[in-house]
């Protein structure tokens, strides 16, 4: 960063006001030369319903609330009117608009159409009038000032959504016309990195979805191996470590066994102790934890070497291995073709949960060679870590981008037309 412009942030953040800024008593520090004033000079909020099933709008695009995706103003899958056989009242909305999710507002469910359409009684279309662009528009909507507005608007209401009187009465700030399109281009460039590597993280999972369909069932044999795969009892090569009871479990801060493969999370929670209620286990680093209310839905997971002196209750079974690789065996349970097919023998009237006997007994098909389950673990723990590379830097994009935006969008930061 240049260190002019490192300066002038200091010096606003620090209140004091640079050449060429002023103070204002809402908005704070601002770029003498941009535009402030509240949305409804700014915007036109759509009315007059259309009739869904009447030409041409039967065979327009609609667009509802579950539409969009929540905070990245990104459409997610789209059907006509007529295939939606859609009845009510619904806003036609024109390309330029911006089409702002009225209920529920801490969704941030915002979208730039570039094309015709109708949207649902849930959406205002907004058009923005001549001294605002709409891409520049969308990025105020998804802005944290306005993210707070809209949601102290709910809450101050009782209703979970903003009427057409407070929109109007938001205090807007804008720049001039041409820097509003290079905040706005500038900012759609981060989103779009921003969406390309969500596409690589998916593509990397799928990938190695398909590499444990392979492996884990032997389809696909690596160079090397040759022996014939057999069929083993869970409890013939695994064992559920036995623990002691805690006696002061109110002392520690729980764990969880995510759902879906997710992995062990660490909470600030602690336990309500109570005394019927389930006994508590101290967890160790790097041991095999299956919940067995859950195991059918992916709740299964390795506590991390940094989780130490976190609990669990006896609803979460503590693993490790008589013989073989642990992490195969993680694999292996981890498998959708496998963890699935557990839900038919749980029991239980209440909260349903497998018991370790019945785990025990479960069938497992794996290589007898330990070279050859080690083989496997590196191949998948390979595309783990750029799994995890790849959203580590997916967080880092959306870190700098946030905060380039309040940069972008307080004048902290000024860009050349």
């Amino acid at each position: 960063m240049k260190k002019e412009i490192k300066e002038r942030i200091e010096w606003i953040n620090r209140g004091e006001v640079p050449n060429g800024y002023i103070k204002h008593k809402k908005l704070g520090i601002i770029p003498q030369k941009w535009t402030y004033g509240k949305f409804k000079n700014f915007i036109n909020i759509k009315t007059g319903q259309v009739n869904p099933q009447e030409e041409p709008y039967c065979n327009m695009v609609h667009i509802g609330l579950a539409n969009i995706e929540k905070f990245t103003g990104r459409l997610l899958y789209v059907k006509t009117a007529q295939e939606e056989n859609l009845i009510s009242g619904k806003y036609y909305f024109e390309s330029g608009d911006v089409l702002f999710g009225k209920i529920r507002p801490e969704l941030s469910k915002v979208y730039t159409p570039k094309f015709e359409g109708i949207c649902s009684s849930d959406i205002y279309p907004l058009s923005p009038k001549n001294n605002i662009k709409s891409t520049f528009l969308k990025y105020l909507l998804l802005d944290k000032r306005f993210y707070k507005f809209s949601v102290s608007i709910s809450a101050r209401t009782g209703l979970p959504k903003v009427n057409r009187e407070d929109l109007g009465s938001y205090l807007a700030l804008l720049p001039p016309i041409d820097e509003q399109e290079i905040i706005g281009s500038i900012l759609s460039t981060w989103d779009n990195a921003i969406e390309l590597k969500e596409k690589l993280i998916v593509q990397k999972k799928e990938q190695k979805k398909g590499l444990m369909q392979n492996l884990l069932t032997g389809k696909v044999r690596l160079s090397g191996f040759n022996d014939k795969w057999k069929p083993v009892k869970l409890g013939d090569v695994l064992k559920f470590k036995k623990k002691e009871a805690l006696s002061n479990p109110q002392d520690y801060y729980l764990l969880t066994v995510k759902l879906h493969l997710k992995g062990i999370e660490a909470t600030n929670k602690k336990p309500n102790v109570t005394t019927k209620g389930r006994p508590y286990y101290l967890r160790e680093p790097g041991e095999l934890l299956i919940g067995r209310q859950n195991f059918h839905n992916g709740g299964i997971g390795i506590v991390p070497k940094d989780m130490v002196e976190y609990i669990a209750s006896n609803a979460i079974s503590s693993v490790e291995t008589k013989k073989g690789n642990l992490k195969f065996y993680y694999y292996y349970l981890s498998n959708g073709n496998f963890y699935k097919r557990v839900g038919h023998i749980i029991g239980g009237t209440g909260q349903k949960e497998i018991s370790e006997s019945s785990m025990k007994k479960l069938k497992l098909i794996i290589p007898t060679s330990i070279e050859e389950q080690n083989a496997i673990t590196n191949i998948l723990s390979t595309v783990d870590k750029e799994i995890k590379l790849l959203e580590r830097e997916l967080e880092e994009l959306k870190q700098q981008k946030k905060g380039l935006t309040q940069l972008l969008l307080t004048g902290k930061v000024r860009v050349k037309s």
